[in-house]
């Protein structure tokens, strides 16, 4: 099993980015995947989750209304469309198997059982 993180990079204030999340070794369809970031000195957190049909997806309320998370499983991806990025989004961003096809509690970490090595997003200018 493999998630492979990318897409990040250094963008301006107000700026956009889209991280993607390529998967191998298990079939995809089948699990949630939730987004993860880490900041400097802060602790990890969620930021959002899609359930394995794509049909419920959560967002953390610092990203509500900028990110939209997404998934094709035929390609076996999961996207992370971040919009009008502030300066406090600035982590090391994760994607995450989730245990099971959905999970209502996304936002703790022991409901996934596979980590990607995450993207580094910074927002500066």
């Amino acid at each position: 099993v493999q998630l492979q993180a990318f897409g990040g990079g250094l963008v301006q204030p107000g700026g956009s980015l889209r991280l993607s999340c390529a998967a191998s070794g298990f079939t995809l369809d089948y699990y949630g995947i939730g987004w993860f970031r880490q900041a400097p000195g802060k602790e990890r957190e969620g930021v959002s989750y899609i359930s394995s049909s794509g049909s419920t997806t959560y967002y953390a309320d610092s990203v509500k209304g900028r990110f939209t998370i997404s998934r094709d499983n035929a390609k076996k991806m999961v996207y992370l469309q971040m919009n009008s990025l502030k300066p406090e989004d600035t982590a090391v961003y994760y994607c995450a198997k989730d245990r099971r096809a959905y999970s209502s509690g996304w936002t703790v970490a022991l409901q996934y059982d596979y980590w990607g090595q995450g993207t580094l997003v910074t927002v500066s200018s």
